[in-house]
């Protein structure tokens, strides 16, 4: 009996893919409803390693989907919600258009509406599972609760995740996660430890907002992944509270409330201004337990000492920085984002306030004695106390990155600020320009250094351009290495030549001696060594080894303009400093 001939791309890639059209046909749901129903089940199109036998043999790019993921789609119950929605839109056309109005509003009272809890607990089976996802969800999250009330992005939306992303912050203060944050021109960039998770945000800047085209940002798509990320977001907070031992919703406890603040308010706006305020402790739904330090096992072995002592140093390092502004007061002026740094100097353990007449919830006015700080950002201030400091804002995020109460001087009104370093870039990347600032944060004799050039460039009249490349200085060292080796090696080769021209010596038994390893001869000789393990490249890999190497020029020429720049602006910085420093004397002397 004759085998029956199989069908052309019945198998393999062509059974495997099916194309966003057919997939519609099969689920029988609109463009839109299919784009919704992915989104919220997080499924994306696929690419396949034969796009031609997975088109069947078309030509062009189609959007391809997996048949599995098709297939999993087909037994959600949301596809029965959104024929729902479907019908109800007809049933609600049909009554208008008849002016039906009593069927009207009894199709209105009673429209279906989609759960999303199952999704959440189906895409995300444990919390750890919600707490690796969480990045997108905040800054999403956040992104959307500066938003107005927009044509796909309805007000009870955004005030949604203005509740949310606010009660999330109240649990990161509570539970001292926080441990880095950096200021952006996209906004602030903020890094908290929860249950072992690394999890990492973006807040924007609170400027007005600014209507965009239809063709930049498709809002309905976004709406549609902030629907699924509010309630993703619900569930971590209500875990995030009861792990910390908070009621939630946040309540307050009677300490907080005046009494003239409950007769003028009710109970509903005041909770949500003091949650927005963020500068309240929550009431704990049990007495406070004293935290267990954490204990780490002592082992025997010689390779693991290294690391434990690592792990140690680290541990005690957070533990020093939960408590960072630990007993300062802090208050804020006008003209400072108030959010950010509230947030920021309560979670390692500061006092903050600011005028009563600029938002509710300020704790102590200006006049308070006890204020250690003061959050300036203005060039001179008229009235101020012998009793505080009056720095720039910066300063409370440099201290929080370097995990130390830095020195203020340099934060001062009116001063020209450092550098504010970025802490979320690795110290060990490779390939990239790293400024002295940054060197001279991770190693501290390096910033010894650095201010010792800078005072004998503030006192000579006449300098030198210094150039502060460490690998030019190596590269010079090596190169006079290399210049008295090779004199070295002149010398022996002309003793030999004339012990070599006497009378041969009798055999006998000498002392061996070492050799000099001969620097530039090593250097040519690896030089060599690459060349050759380069011709072994394969063929098929010689397109992709030659374009990595154009991208490690470039990245190399990069570095250099960037280090060439920096030392131009330091020269003319110098200048700058000197001439002042000239004119000063000057007038001291005039005097």
């Amino acid at each position: 009996m004759v085998a029956k001939r199989k069908k052309k791309y019945s198998t393999g890639e062509g059974a495997q893919f099916l194309t966003r059209k057919a997939a519609l046909k099969k689920l029988q749901l609109s463009l839109n409803d299919f784009r919704r129903l992915c989104i919220l089940k997080g499924i994306y199109p696929r690419e396949p390693r034969n796009r031609k036998r997975a088109q069947k043999g078309h030509t062009g790019i189609k959007t391809l989907y997996h048949v599995k993921d098709i297939q999993f789609l087909l037994h959600e119950p949301i596809i029965w919600r959104l024929r729902d929605y479907k019908i109800f839109n007809k049933k609600v056309g049909r009554a208008r258009a008849l002016r039906d109005f009593e069927k009207l509003h009894k199709y209105l009272n009673n429209h279906p509406t989609l759960k999303l809890d199952h999704i959440v607990k189906e895409r995300y089976p444990s919390f750890i599972d919600a707490l690796r996802d969480l990045d997108d969800c905040l800054t999403l999250c956040f992104l959307f609760s500066t938003f107005p009330s927009l044509a796909h992005v309805p007000r009870d939306q955004s005030s949604l995740c203005r509740r949310l992303t606010l009660e999330f912050l109240h649990a990161v203060i509570e539970a001292k996660a926080l441990r880095k944050v950096f200021i952006s021109i996209k906004g602030y960039y903020y890094q908290a430890d929860i249950k072992g998770q690394t999890v990492t945000w973006i807040v924007p800047h609170h400027f007005a907002f600014e209507p965009q085209q239809k063709s930049e940002v498709d809002f309905k798509i976004m709406a549609t992944f902030v629907e699924f990320y509010t309630v993703m977001l619900g569930f971590v907070n209500y875990r995030l509270y009861h792990t910390l031992n908070l009621y939630y919703p946040p309540k307050f406890s009677s300490g907080n409330i005046l009494d003239n603040e409950k007769i003028l308010v009710d109970e509903d706006s005041f909770v949500a201004e003091r949650v927005a305020a963020l500068n309240f402790s929550l009431s704990k739904s049990v007495s406070e337990v004293a935290e267990d330090e954490i204990e780490i096992d002592n082992f025997s072995i010689d390779d693991a000492d290294e690391k434990i002592a690592e792990i140690k140093l680290e541990a005690e390092k957070i533990k020093h920085l939960k408590i960072l502004f630990k007993g300062l007061k802090f208050f804020l002026n006008r003209e400072v984002p108030r959010e950010p740094l509230v947030f920021i100097i309560r979670c390692f353990g500061g006092e903050v306030s600011w005028d009563k007449s600029l938002f509710v919830g300020s704790t102590f006015d200006e006049n308070d004695e006890s204020i250690t700080h003061q959050i300036v950002d203005r060039p001179s201030m008229s009235n101020q106390y012998i009793s505080r400091y009056y720095i720039q804002p910066q300063w409370i995020f440099d201290c929080v990155n370097a995990r130390e109460i830095l020195p203020v001087n340099r934060y001062f009104i009116g001063e020209i600020l450092p550098p504010h370093l970025s802490p979320f870039i690795d110290k060990e990347r490779d390939q990239q320009y790293i400024p002295p600032e940054e060197k001279a944060l991770y190693d501290p004799s390096l910033l010894e250094e650095q201010h010792k050039k800078d005072k004998e460039i503030a006192n000579s009249e006449e300098y030198d351009s210094v150039d502060s490349d460490e690998e030019a200085q190596l590269y010079l060292k090596s190169k006079d290495d290399n210049t008295k080796a090779k004199d070295d090696e002149l010398e022996s080769a002309d003793e030999d030549q004339h012990n070599h021209s006497k009378k041969k010596p009798k055999l006998s038994v000498s002392t061996g001696k070492i050799d000099k390893e001969v620097a530039w001869e090593k250097s040519r000789q690896e030089r060599q060594e690459y060349r050759l393990r380069e011709k072994m490249v394969k063929k098929k890999h010689k397109k992709l080894y030659k374009s990595m190497m154009e991208g490690k020029k470039q990245r190399a020429k990069e570095i250099w303009l960037l280090r060439k720049k920096r030392r131009l602006h330091d020269e003319k910085q110098s200048i700058i400093q000197r001439k002042k420093t000239k004119a000063d004397v000057e007038t001291k002397n005039k005097k």
